[in-house]
């Protein structure tokens, strides 16, 4: 009997000894599970900012295969197939995640956002109708100043443009296609006080300098603007001025600017050597 006793709490106790194991277990799995998760999210940022668009695309399009419930993972690979330049895949993606019960206003100003890249602007405008008024966003409302100037509405872009760029510490991306969209109208003063203010905010972009000169050389101003730039970018800078002056008719002022731009560039500035030598036979 005594025995039949002790058998039966060796027993028990190999049941709850049994019991207690599968709980650690559940309890360690679920904490892996826990990390697992944190080290994804950490992945995800890292591939969405520094890593190679293709890699990230790779990636998400196979974590978001293995767990299709999972709209993070739909949304990462909505913005990497736009960083890797392939807006229409990103539309599509992007369309299955505002069909998600968890999608937010972001969601639809990036699906919006995918249309303009892939030159589908009707379809970006209406998404962005849907996206209610209180949803004060920069990207929304510089999206909605891209539409705007699409459609001619100068006004509305404007008002668009400046409320977009109050939005954000770092306007300069938004001031310069302002700007663009001033000089593509014939303001060119406009346009070069609004790319001024932009290489304020940032001074290292390229495109905004060469806007600037464009501006500038709209209003026949041949002399380049006081702003931060390298040997190089003052031999194309130069360049872009002497073929603004041509076409204008004064071509003496492109001949000077382009013998300028040769000698400026630390290489052989083959372009230009090209166009003056065209000008001058």
């Amino acid at each position: 009997m005594r025995r039949q006793i002790v058998v039966a709490l060796c027993l028990s106790g190999a049941v709850v000894l049994s019991a207690c194991q599968r709980s650690a277990d559940a309890e360690v799995q679920r904490a892996l599970k826990d990390v697992n998760v944190i080290d994804e999210s950490n992945l995800s940022d890292i591939m969405l900012t520094v890593g190679d668009p293709d890699e990230a695309v790779n990636y998400f399009q196979r974590t978001a295969e293995q767990n299709p419930d999972r709209i993070d993972l739909k949304r990462g690979l909505g913005k990497s197939l736009v960083r890797a330049g392939r807006p229409t895949e990103a539309a599509s993606v992007w369309r299955t995640v505002i069909a998600h019960p968890q999608v937010t206003n972001d969601d639809r100003v990036s699906l919006a956002d995918a249309l303009i890249r892939a030159n589908e602007w009707p379809a970006a405008e209406a998404e962005l109708n849907k996206v209610p008024p209180t949803h004060e966003t920069y990207e929304r409302y510089r999206l909605e100043a891209m539409v705007a100037d699409s459609k001619k509405n100068w006004k509305k872009a404007d008002s668009f443009y400046e409320i977009a760029a109050g939005l954000t510490t770092k306007p300069s991306g938004v001031l310069n296609n302002w700007g663009f969209s001033k000089l593509t109208r014939g303001d060119a003063p406009g346009a070069e006080r609004l790319f001024v203010q932009a290489l304020t905010f940032d001074p290292t972009m390229f495109t905004t300098k060469n806007n600037l000169v464009l501006a500038r050389g709209a209003q026949r101003k041949y002399e380049l603007p006081v702003v931060k730039m390298s040997q190089s970018e003052k031999a194309e800078l130069l360049y872009t001025m002497a073929l603004t002056a041509i076409k204008q008719g004064d071509v003496s002022t492109g001949k000077q600017l382009l013998r300028e731009a040769v000698e400026t560039h630390p290489q052989h500035f083959e372009t230009a050597a090209r166009a003056l030598a065209a000008l001058e036979a």
